[in-house]
């Protein structure tokens, strides 16, 4: 049997005896845990393969219900989606088979959990795989199904109900989009096989259609503003674990899906990378806003997940750009940002969900003014998630400036060019991941101190202890990961060679590759020598104060010698100057209680930001659906007697369009 067909089943068995020795804590985790460390075993020779030779795997199985056989393939664009499929779907299983053991008491059928882990995990390796649109769109379920159950674990709270079923209605709407547009993408071949399709028999604005649906059906589950709704949503909701796959690793299917797109279209037009660019500035700009004024962490993070793949968007547009033009270095450096940005976004965002995960169960909370202080509670998680915060801005030596250095790199270098065309929407993308940069810095020094530094605001986050090796582990690898793609990013630049292959065009020169190598080379050195003197200085220092008495004091209070807790900045008045800038965007809802006496008595000011796209979007829409639909409730009686008359009646109407040739 070929390897595929082992990387498919394996993590599916493990979920499957998780499923049935369901009742036993450990041991559902340890069987989900063995079939994804099959999986990863598996998937090693193929994806390396594939990444360091270019040459694809391909099985075949015949299935009678198509009347052909299925064929999967896992070529290099595969590979390199599929790495952090395997590697980091056992990673934060291993942290959650810690996490899940604060629940025992109240949700005993772990079983259940970690089928639908596993079972998401098949999923989106059968979509990485899939090489026909009818096996495409039977994964793509299985993998949006998958999540539905693992948000709703905890299922007694209102606010997790509501969070699967917004989950499961936007994931369902995105994949009728993705329907229809496999079978007009098909009516240009002779069937659903990727190799039928011919889209060079396709009008121009035809494709421009296809595409339009390919990016929306995909941009819902890649979380593209405004059809991003359920990501705030759901991450909350979910364990930590869970969150940290769906942020880092399955909302990337969704770029893996336009990506194919594009390829099975035959390649991308200028108008396309002008679409990305657009829907990258919107979608960074727009999410870190939101991001910026929550209070809730894990919601905070899910916009920010946002955020992140308004970075990709703007890395793959310039590349689209690139190729549309005919100018390989914008092209590979452009791609090469934003493919390398997937990377390394599911690295530092799954161990900031991690993180969130640690301090959610020691503090009992992730409201942000509910905590404080951790830094000295929680040294080892403090650590990690200050890192991955530092890695998420974009600052050296860590993986996220290396992206984002590429994408800089090819909008600059495509100011240089003389098209006029091109010039606008890449000065666009400077102007915005400027501003997403210093936007999202913002947002995490307001998350870092708030939660880490001060005083602790509640008793919880006194009281508050570091975890177990099971849980700080794996953000101690994750943080390695960020630390070691930062300083070593000249080999792993590597990576994206052979995926950037199947992007671009055959006769496409990979010299700027090299070019991007030999800078990134510059780069490192420097940081390490930043690095260095660094740890030179902290030496000396610590040479100098050994010998000395080092005294701890109170700060000085001016004069206040009884301070208290809620005397510090909170998130609100931290974020305050620049969500009060963008206020207009925002919409946030104040409640204001302010006594106007000399000597006032309580004083209370609450402010929350709700989704701008949900409150007068998507509600008055769905409302009005829900009442439009009532006015046909008349219909259903009850009796099954008019029931099967309205099955006969939708039957002869069809049978006698049939018959006269009107469908």
């Amino acid at each position: 049997m070929s390897s595929l067909f082992w990387l498919i089943l394996l993590p599916f068995a493990g979920g499957f005896v998780a499923l049935i020795d369901g009742r036993s804590r450990t041991r559902s985790a340890l069987w989900a845990l063995a079939g994804l460390t099959g999986a990863l075993a598996v998937a090693a020779r193929p994806v390396f393969i594939a990444l360091a030779s270019g040459r694809s795997s391909t099985a075949t199985l015949p299935w009678a219900i198509i009347g052909e056989q299925v064929q999967l393939v896992l070529d290099p664009l595969s590979a390199f989606f599929l790495l952090p499929v395997v590697v980091l779907g056992l990673l934060f299983a291993l942290y959650g088979s810690a996490y899940m053991r604060h629940y025992h008491a109240e949700y005993l059928h772990h079983g259940v959990h970690w089928f639908f882990y596993n079972l998401l995990a098949t999923g989106m390796i059968l979509v990485l795989l899939a090489r026909n649109g009818l096996i495409f769109m039977i994964s793509w379920e299985v993998m949006s199904l998958a999540p539905f159950f693992l948000v709703l674990f905890h299922d007694r709270e209102k606010k997790s109900r509501h969070a699967s079923w917004v989950y499961l209605v936007a994931g369902h709407l995105g994949g009728m989009v993705l329907l229809l547009f496999f079978l007009l993408l098909g009516s240009s071949g002779h069937g659903l096989d990727f190799s039928t399709f011919q889209p060079q028999l396709l009008t121009p604005g035809f494709r421009h259609l296809l595409f339009g649906l390919a990016f929306l059906g995909f941009g819902v589950k890649a979380g593209i503003f405004p059809v991003h709704v359920w990501l705030p949503e759901a991450h909350p909701a979910a364990p930590s674990h869970v969150s940290a796959y769906m942020s880092g690793v399955m909302i990337k299917m969704g770029i893996y899906g336009i990506l194919r797109s594009i390829q099975l279209l035959g390649g991308p037009v200028l108008e396309w990378g002008i679409l990305l660019v657009l829907a990258g500035v919107i979608s960074g700009i727009l999410a870190i806003l939101f991001a910026l004024a929550q209070h809730d962490l894990k919601r905070l993070l899910a916009y920010s997940s946002v955020e992140n793949i308004g970075i990709i968007l703007l890395g793959l547009g310039v590349g689209m750009i690139g190729i549309s033009l005919q100018q390989p270095v914008v092209a590979i450096f452009g791609l090469a940002g934003g493919l390398l940005h997937i990377l390394n976004h599911a690295l530092f965002k799954g161990m900031l969900f991690l993180g969130a995960g640690v301090i959610q169960q020691q503090c009992a909370t992730l409201e942000l003014d509910k905590l404080g202080g951790l830094k000295k509670q929680l040294p080892t998680t403090a650590f990690c998630f200050l890192l991955g915060a530092a890695a998420i801005c974009g600052l050296p030596p860590l993986n996220g400036f290396v992206s984002e250095f590429l994408i800089y790199c090819g909008a600059v270098h495509g100011q240089t060019i003389g098209i006029v065309s091109a010039a606008w929407p890449l000065l666009l993308s400077l102007a915005g991941m400027a501003l997403i940069g210093g936007l999202a810095t913002a947002c995490f020094v307001k998350v870092g101190g708030i939660i880490f530094l001060g005083s602790p605001r509640s008793q919880h986050a006194v009281q508050a202890s570091e975890t177990t090796p099971a849980m700080y582990l794996p953000m101690l690898l994750l943080a390695a990961a960020c630390l070691g793609l930062g300083l070593f990013a000249p080999f792993f630049i590597q990576l994206v060679h052979y995926p950037l292959s199947v992007l671009l065009p055959a006769s496409t020169t990979m010299a700027p590759l090299a070019d991007a190598t030999t800078r990134l080379k510059d780069i490192m050195w420097i940081t390490g020598v930043m690095l260095c003197l660094v740890l030179l200085l902290g030496l000396l220092r610590i040479i100098l104060l050994r010998k000395r008495q080092v005294a701890i004091a109170p700060t000085w209070g001016c004069g206040y010698l009884h301070p208290h807790p809620r005397m510090q900045y909170t998130a609100s008045s931290f974020a305050r100057p620049v969500t009060l800038f963008f206020e207009a965007v925002l919409r946030p809802r104040v409640q204001r209680n302010v006594s106007e006496k000399l000597i006032p008595g309580t004083i209370s000011y609450t402010s929350t930001t709700p989704d701008s796209v949900t409150r007068y979007g998507y509600t008055p829409l769905f409302v009005g659906v829900t009442r439009l639909l009532g006015i046909l409730r008349w219909i259903q009686h009850g009796r099954v007697q008019l029931y099967i008359l309205y099955i006969i009646t939708t039957l002869f109407l069809l049978l006698m369009a049939l018959a006269g040739g009107w469908i």
